[in-house]
């Protein structure tokens, strides 16, 4: 193994440890069910271990200070694995795991995402389980954390993204 090679691992086995220990990260079956006993947004993180901005994006995002209480606060926060292979029951059907190629995908990363595997992205459903967005790509801190801001106050459901920048 050549000395980037594990550098590169060193820095992400840090990385996972910095972001677990800011935000406790739930799997997609225990925010659903938390969410039923008290309702607020389901923040959900698709990623794959594979995806090298995945893994900017949890070290300079998800772990940054003010994201990491939002997320942690405001939403019921879900790290879910594209590619997850074990099964998820939710709203009476079973998403299962398709090979495709040298990987695969979990079909609920597809409902997710409508059909778009792209990675990072990030999905924003709402109390009732409904989508209220999917961003995908890199998005870094102190462009993420307006985001969380106009979804987790549920200005969302008043005005735009743009007309709510504006007023900040």
């Amino acid at each position: 193994m050549k000395i980037y090679q594990i550098l590169f691992i060193i820095l992400f086995a840090i990385s996972s440890t910095l972001v677990n220990a800011q935000v406790q990260w739930l799997s997609f079956e225990e925010a659903v069910e938390k969410a039923k006993e008290n309702p607020k947004p389901i923040f959900v993180d698709v990623y794959t271990d594979w995806c090298g901005w995945c893994k900017k994006m949890d070290i300079a995002t998800f772990s940054e200070d003010r994201v990491a209480k939002m997320l942690q606060n405001d939403f019921y926060p879900v790290k879910f694995n594209a590619e997850q292979q074990e099964p998820i029951n939710f709203n009476n059907h079973e998403f299962k795991f398709v090979e495709n190629g040298r990987r695969g995908y979990n079909e609920l990363a597809v409902a997710l995402l409508d059909g778009k595997l792209s990675y990072p992205s990030v999905v924003f459903l709402n109390e009732k389980m409904e989508r209220i967005t999917v961003l995908a790509g890199y998005r870094g801190p102190n462009d993420f954390y307006p985001i969380l801001q106009f979804i987790g106050s549920g200005a969302y459901q008043k005005q735009t993204f743009e007309e709510y920048q504006s007023g900040l």
